[in-house]
């Protein structure tokens, strides 16, 4: 099992605000879209919610406290230790979001599929958690530039 988290990210490690998106770029989400099309996706419910449909050509797995939700098209769960078990047997999943679900899988994380932004967002409410780079391997996959905006898509691999 392979445990990716898959975010994009601003200078100050900001992701949302107010349930969306913080940076919306034409090639980042389709990076998203062909990174994650065939795996598992897992996120918790606020991100879900903020999603147009479950995504489509991916098992979509999404964390809840409410134990009596029921999403079609989706598995529900009420922890992290009950996603894993639901996804222990697939070969590529991901952790789409949002923040808390993202810091309570970086210790499982084995890569980071980052789009590293240069640019910031002061009121944003969101966050990826903090990481020791040192214990990651840096690859950059692509650069790009949209409406005058510099971002990066790096791939980060947890050093063994």
């Amino acid at each position: 099992m392979n445990i990716s988290m898959i975010a994009a990210l601003g200078r100050n490690n900001e992701i949302g605000k107010g349930n969306d998106l913080v940076f919306h770029f034409h090639n980042d989400m389709k990076f998203f879209r062909e990174t994650t099309t065939g795996g598992t996706v897992v996120m918790g419910r606020k991100t879900f919610e903020s999603l147009p449909k479950v995504l489509p050509k991916r098992r979509n797995i999404v964390i809840s406290t409410n134990k009596n939700l029921e999403i079609e098209g989706a598995e529900v769960c009420s922890s992290i230790e009950e996603a894993i078990r639901l996804f222990e047997n697939d070969e590529k999943v991901f952790i789409i979001g949002g923040g808390r679900i993202y810091s309570e899988f970086l210790p499982y994380a084995d890569k980071l599929y980052l789009t590293e932004v240069e640019a910031e967002c002061k009121d944003a409410d969101t966050f990826f958690p903090p990481f020791d780079k040192s214990e990651w391997s840096r690859e950059l996959i692509a650069e790009h530039n949209e409406d005058g905006i510099d971002y990066k898509h790096i791939l980060y691999t947890k050093n063994c």
